[in-house]
């Protein structure tokens, strides 16, 4: 059985029956099945079903924003937000496929050669629990765009969420299983990679269990997209316009409790505004009100998991014995039934701290001092993750070296490091492979087909 939890008290929610052997099988053929017609329909067929289920979507926002407060604890605010960017990714494949994937005419020996790009199949989609409808449509928006099927296996945690976007396909009478739901249990994921139905596999999650799957796709040779952890950078020099840096610092670094990939994670200071700086953020972050996800006042629900929280207080408390100077938070709840951790506000971070190296999944941000520009940017690149990144700095040779420079797969100048279905978003090290979103993404599974005509 797949249980949801509500992260607000600890509460069961409602518990769902895992595929068997018996039933995987059906479901993989259905997608099968369901690929041979759906990649012969047209751009504008298929441009038509996603944009009814973006409408879909946004008839049942209120529900699906109900559902993830209360199976992972996000705020209904932030929820809804959601909702309306997942029918954005899909109305914005819907109006775009065509263009990402039109042929390209490439110079050659041949009276005509060009590249055109074909689906592959039916593809399996491994979704966390952090965006469970966000991260689902950019997963399959794309995916289905290009002519192939998918086949979501959400996480176990999230299962209405699930249920709901599956209901949305239904109201907006899409074809049916070009999306099947699969809920299985993760120790079922490595055999449903290897069978021969499925022709690729887009991760999102841990950088351990990451490897892990690319490591079973390549076994059987099937690409893989892997979209994994994160250390996000910000970095802000001392010409940076620095209110403005505290707001977004802030913003990044508590959304969905802090449970975010890209958010920014280790704020890394110039010296001469080091102490300014960690003012402004304190009086930001003394003021979020953390509470129950349903209440309309609360800006921090809980973290989803009970690991999740021991986990972060651990690295926390580590940090703290390693030097680290606690000026917010820092405290395990002990009367709260729920998984709520504390904002928190660690200063004087090094390089040899626990919340430096590891990806921190909360509300707690680590600041460090850099003696100048230089030191910034060594400081940024000190770890093993390179998702994504930003520079505060009104210098423009600054903005330039730090954007070359600087080892992520997306950096923000002056702004806030985020997602957008125009615009590709992935990572280098050990932050993933391969490309999602914008015009990149959708060519993440298709057979960029070579056509030379004599």
């Amino acid at each position: 059985m797949l249980v949801s939890t509500n992260p607000h008290n600890g509460e069961h929610i409602n518990s769902y029956a895992t595929f068997n052997k018996a039933e995987i099988d059906t479901a993989l053929n259905a997608a099968n099945r369901q690929f041979q017609s759906w990649q012969l329909t047209s751009f504008e067929q298929r441009a038509q079903t996603l944009k009814a289920v973006a409408a879909a979507l946004r008839n049942d926002k209120e529900n699906l924003a109900h559902l993830m407060a209360i199976e992972m604890g996000k705020p209904l605010k932030e929820g809804l937000a959601e909702v309306e960017k997942a029918a954005w990714c899909a109305e914005h494949y819907a109006d775009n496929a065509k263009s990402y994937l039109a042929n390209e005419e490439i110079e050659s020996d041949a009276v005509e050669s060009y590249v055109c790009y074909q689906p592959l199949g039916s593809i399996l989609g491994i979704l966390p629990w952090n965006a469970p409808v966000w991260l689902a449509f950019r997963f399959l928006a794309p995916s289905l765009m290009a002519g192939n099927t998918c086949i979501m296996k959400h996480d176990p945690s999230v299962q209405g969420c699930a249920n709901a976007i599956m209901n949305a396909f239904k109201s907006a009478m899409a074809p049916d299983n070009i999306v099947v739901n699969l809920p299985i249990d993760n120790t079922e994921v490595a055999n449903i990679i290897k069978d021969r139905r499925i022709k690729g596999v887009s991760f999102t999650g841990s950088s351990a269990t990451g490897a892990k799957v690319a490591s079973v796709a390549g076994s059987v040779i099937i690409p893989s997209v892997l979209e994994l952890g994160g250390s996000d950078p910000c970095v802000v020099l001392a010409d940076a316009e620095l209110e403005k840096a505290a707001d977004i610092a802030c913003l990044s670094r508590i959304i969905n409790a802090g449970q975010s990939c890209i958010a920014a994670k280790r704020i890394i200071v110039e010296a001469p505004v080091y102490e300014q700086f960690i003012t402004l953020l304190e009086d930001r972050l003394a003021r979020l009100v953390v509470g129950n996800p349903l209440e309309q006042n609360s800006q921090i629900g809980p973290l989803a998991r009970q690991d999740i929280q021991h986990n972060l207080h651990r690295q926390v408390s580590e940090s703290i014995e390693q030097g680290a100077n606690c000026i917010l938070g820092g405290e395990l709840p002990v009367d709260n039934p729920g998984y709520y951790y504390p904002v928190t506000l660690l200063t004087d971070v090094t390089p040899t701290m626990t919340v430096f190296n590891e990806e921190t999944f909360g509300p707690v941000m680590c600041v460090c001092k850099a003696e100048d520009a230089d030191a910034a940017l060594e400081l940024a690149n000190h770890t093993v993750y390179g998702l994504g990144a930003a520079i505060w700095s009104k210098d423009l040779r600054q903005q330039q070296k730090f954007v070359e420079q600087l080892q992520a797969g997306q950096v923000a100048v002056n702004g806030i490091v985020k997602t957008d279905p125009r615009l590709p978003s992935g990572g280098i090290k050990n932050s993933g492979i391969g490309r999602e979103l914008g015009p990149h993404g959708i060519r993440q599974f298709v057979n960029c087909k070579q056509v030379w005509i004599g």
